[in-house]
């Protein structure tokens, strides 16, 4: 198809002319308004707000009608409902229907319902209140961790998965527990026991009798050499004589022993509100044990004062102990032989508890009183019952054992202290000089006097009279 040049040039001519009418056609099609919209309106949750404008409107439009409801109660007045949170727009259009304003309607938690019930269950608390999106934030310097708890466990009611936590706990948060164990052990033996025997050639050398406790006299031995004391025995006496062919001797065993023992253990032990801690002083002793193919392993059983506690602030001062103590020793008596081995036993004494207390307040969380008593009386038959003469065939044991522990503990608030301040136990000893030591006889020498309970214990005179009176 052939064209003419001019004809180009008109057809060109024309759309450079039509084309501003194309884009003011278009541009007139599509307007978009621009305008700021009003301050955000606050609405709390399944609460109403009514809104005056200030030019009369004629439509009203609710971008998400689930976040907020309206309605028009005049020309002038909008009725405006909070539903579920979140945040959506208003829009207000006039009798022309042009824009009058937009309005961010934000919808929230009732904040005012919730502070009022956070004032009331928890007062003198400096807790901040703030909503964010859909939620709660909270933030301040609260007393405890309990009191914060009750906080949030309150905010849920209101914003149930939708609580921020932004508060601290403030105040001290370190617990020293300071725990007593005294044991005091008693016990008291008393035994007497009589041996009669009697030998010679009386009877042509036939005669040889002893009593229960004594030692058989076979005619042709001497008085002394049959006769022994039995071991363990204190005190003993022996006396005989002779009658003719008649060899008599009497033995009198005498036995009283007391017995005092004093245990006292103060371990202390700082840790964090909620934080375990433990303590162990004393050892581990090795307990073989039987394996597969015959082999023996080994295994360490701890022994000696053993605490273990979780304390936790719950209000200020108000603390909540959880604890374990212990205080164990080997005791060879109720041990077992296996093989060429020799395992000693434990004797341990033990409370598990949760008690809760003030600061510096103490509580007797264990006590045992263990009374142990035993008498055994024996004799040889007929001879015993005689009067006066039947005491030289009896024997008479007593023996009597008393126990007596108690645990006691005390919790203490407590900060941390400049290094300055805390004096060891070595700080006061010092090596003595070879003139101290060899001249003098000291082995070490104070370079000044402690204070508080340890100098208390070193102030005292072992060299007395100490434990209980046994009668």
């Amino acid at each position: 198809m052939y064209t003419s040049s001019p004809f180009k040039a008109a057809l060109l001519g024309a759309v450079l002319a039509l084309t501003p009418i194309a884009q003011s056609v278009a541009a007139d099609t599509l307007r978009v308004i621009r305008k700021n919209t009003e301050s955000a309106l606050n609405v709390p949750m399944n609460r109403a707000v009514v809104v005056e404008s200030e030019v009369p409107f004629a439509e009203l439009s609710i971008a998400n009608p689930s976040i907020a409801d309206i309605s028009s109660l005049s020309d002038r007045s909008i009725y405006v409902l909070g539903k579920t949170p979140g945040t959506t727009t208003l829009t207000i259009l006039d009798g022309n229907g042009q824009l009058i304003t937009n309005v961010d309607v934000k919808v929230a938690p009732d904040l005012s319902e919730f502070k009022e019930r956070l004032r009331q269950i928890i007062p003198d608390e400096k807790i901040e209140v703030r909503s964010a999106n859909d939620g709660i934030v909270l933030s301040g310097v609260v007393s405890s961790t309990a009191r914060m708890q009750r906080a949030l466990e309150l905010a849920e009611r209101y914003a149930p998965e939708r609580v921020s936590n932004l508060m601290s706990v403030g105040g001290v948060q370190q617990v020293m527990l300071k725990v007593r164990f005294a044991e005091m052990q008693r016990s008291v033996s008393k035994a007497l026991k009589s041996s009669v025997s009697l030998g010679g050639t009386v009877l042509d050398g036939d005669l040889g009798i002893g009593s229960e406790t004594g030692t058989w006299i076979d005619s042709g031995n001497t008085l002394g050499s049959p006769v022994t004391v039995s071991p363990g025995t204190e005190g003993g006496i022996l006396f005989g004589f002779t009658s003719g062919g008649l060899e008599v001797g009497i033995l009198l065993e005498a036995l009283e022993s007391k017995g005092v023992v004093r245990t006292l253990a103060e371990p202390n032990l700082t840790a964090l509100s909620g934080q375990e801690a433990k303590f162990l002083a004393g050892g581990e002793y090795p307990v073989p044990v039987s394996q597969e193919n015959g082999r023996i392993s080994v295994e360490f059983k701890p022994f000696g004062v053993e605490l273990n506690f979780i304390p936790r602030v719950v209000d200020k001062d108000l603390i909540n102990l959880e604890l374990e103590a212990a205080v164990s020793s080997l005791d060879p008596d109720s041990g077992i032989d296996i093989g060429s081995i020799r395992i000693d036993g434990f004797s341990r004494r033990e409370t598990s508890t949760t008690v809760e207390m003030r600061d510096g307040e103490s509580f007797a969380i264990a006590g045992l009183l263990q009374d142990d008593f035993r008498d055994l009386n024996g004799q040889v038959p007929w001879l015993g019952d005689i009067p006066v003469l039947g005491a030289l065939f009896r024997s008479a044991e007593y023996q009597r054992e008393q126990s007596e522990l108690v645990i006691i503990v005390t919790p203490h608030l407590v900060t941390p202290t400049r290094g300055e301040a805390l004096a060891l136990p070595t700080d006061r000893v010092r090596p003595p000089s070879e003139k101290d030591l060899f001249l003098f006889g000291r082995v070490a020498n104070d370079t000044r006097p402690l204070r508080g309970a340890a100098g208390e214990v070193a102030k005292q005179d072992f060299s007395g009279s100490y434990g209980y009176v046994m009668d």
